[in-house]
């Protein structure tokens, strides 16, 4: 609407002002519909677009077999359950079994003691910071929230190995995190305040070090009984899809994913899509203070234009092989129906508003960023493009299509952040991008958002 220039002060809203726009309102009858029908119904309720959902099909020219779908019940794992959905097919594959579950409460533990001690690293690190300074405040914020990135998983498998759930299964807690979790943080922020007054009483680094280990074992301690305590063998059990019985007796968690895996992680490459002024494509970055394992893999990623983002991912999904991703699975979705699709809702003519914003602009100014994973595991060709993609999520059976999720191509293009793909993948250019020195982003940038 247009507004008189007496209502135009210099900052402050006027009684003139209010008027003006009460009256607006009220005088359209258009208006007054919208209002009563989004009161009664809802937003999405009257901003369903009926076409989506007719036309967002879970059909698919090319998918992959999955095994059953899991559940990361009220915690954050989804990056644990993606990576570990993607382990369990090749495993599948190699040993010529059905897909089965494996432990994500294993991978959990090590998650948690292991951020534990990286953030504890990074307290004695910033020791001669000022308490409110940024970085500091931002290291307190949340010390060890349940998400976390590719690179992040990769570490955990490779310094503890991987087990079948059936050895280390669910908890309470670590399908319901949330207590278990503010207690946790609780014992760190304890520990960080610790740290902090030993060093300014002139504690040596030693001292804060020998500090350090004991918080560790108070918070194992902790951990087994949120979770149990870790395995360190067990014997694995099995029939194959021919019927025949195997044993394997006193494995370690290590020897089961060299053993029954072949698949060398470090051979995945993350490749994101942040179409941002501060990074620029065929570059590669990274973040300060994002990881989990202290020494272990740093998180790294490789920036492409879109076109070679969609690419890759097809070109590993052709082979038969499924793809991790990350993206801001809170936009322009039904969790009920499964529907990841861009078109789903008609906001703006619901609400009269123009709210278009750009990737780049909703990255910039903070609308959107990644905040899950899921899996890749079928895509819909048409004409040999793409139109939608086949998403295996870890919500349980009961959302979407029992569990799996359908994303159109155009959603593909606005809210996926991170694929995981092989090297073998990447074209020579983007290869020799990828060994280039990375840039360090701020903890606080978008792209150190944990899925």
């Amino acid at each position: 609407m247009a507004i008189s220039s007496s209502s135009i002060n210099t900052g402050t809203i006027s009684a003139a002002f209010l008027e003006e726009v009460s009256s607006a309102f009220r005088e359209s009858s258009i208006n007054r519909a919208r209002m009563n029908a989004i009161t009664k119904s809802g937003i999405e309720g009257v901003a369903t677009n009926r076409d989506a959902l007719v036309q967002m099909q879970f059909t698919f020219s090319n998918e992959i077999e999955t095994g059953p779908i899991t559940d990361q019940k009220q915690s954050g794992r989804c990056w644990l359950f993606a990576g570990l959905n993607t382990l369990r097919t090749e495993i599948a594959r190699t040993n010529h079994v059905k897909p089965f579950e494996l432990s994500q409460t294993y991978l959990m533990f090590w998650d948690k003691f292991e951020k534990a001690n990286y953030f504890l690293e990074r307290v004695i690190d910033t020791k001669d910071e000022a308490t409110d300074s940024r970085i500091v405040q931002w290291l307190l914020q949340a010390p060890l929230q349940d998400g976390g990135q590719w690179d992040m998983f990769v570490n955990l498998v490779e310094k503890y190995g991987v087990v079948p759930q059936w050895v280390m299964p669910e908890t309470y807690h670590s399908g319901r995190s949330r207590q278990m979790n503010e207690l946790l943080t609780l014992k760190l922020r304890q520990a960080a305040a610790h740290l902090r007054d030993k060093h300014n009483t002139g504690a040596a680094q030693d001292d804060l070090q020998s500090y350090k280990q004991s918080v560790l074992a108070d918070f194992y301690r902790m951990l087994c009984y949120f979770l149990g305590e870790p395995p360190k063998s067990f014997d694995f059990e099995y029939r194959d899809i021919d019927g025949i019985f195997h044993r394997d007796t006193e494995l370690t968690p290590h020897a089961f994913v060299q053993n029954y895996a072949k698949v060398n992680l470090t051979d995945y490459v993350s490749v994101i899509n942040a179409p941002t002024a501060d990074k620029p494509f065929g570059r590669t970055y990274t973040v300060q203070y994002l990881g989990n394992v202290e020494g272990g893999r740093p998180v790294l990623y490789l920036n492409v234009d879109i076109i070679a983002f969609k690419q890759l991912a097809l070109a590993q999904l052709l082979e038969g092989e499924p793809v991790w991703f990350g993206c801001d699975v809170g936009q322009m979705r039904s969790r009920d129906d499964g529907i990841l699709d861009t078109d789903l809702y008609d906001y703006e003519n619901a609400i009269d508003a123009s709210l278009q914003m750009t990737k780049a602009q909703r990255l910039d100014y903070g609308e959107s960023l990644m905040t899950h994973a899921m899996v890749l595991t079928g895509v819909n060709l048409a004409d040999g493009a793409p139109n939608r993609w086949k998403v295996e999520n870890s919500w349980g059976s009961k959302l979407g299509k029992d569990g799996f999720f359908v994303m159109s191509d155009r959603w593909f293009d606005e809210f996926m952040y991170q694929i995981v793909v092989h090297r073998k993948h990447l074209p020579e250019n983007l290869l020799t991008a990828l060994e280039q020195e990375p840039k360090k982003l701020n903890p606080w940038d978008p792209m150190g958002s944990l899925a």
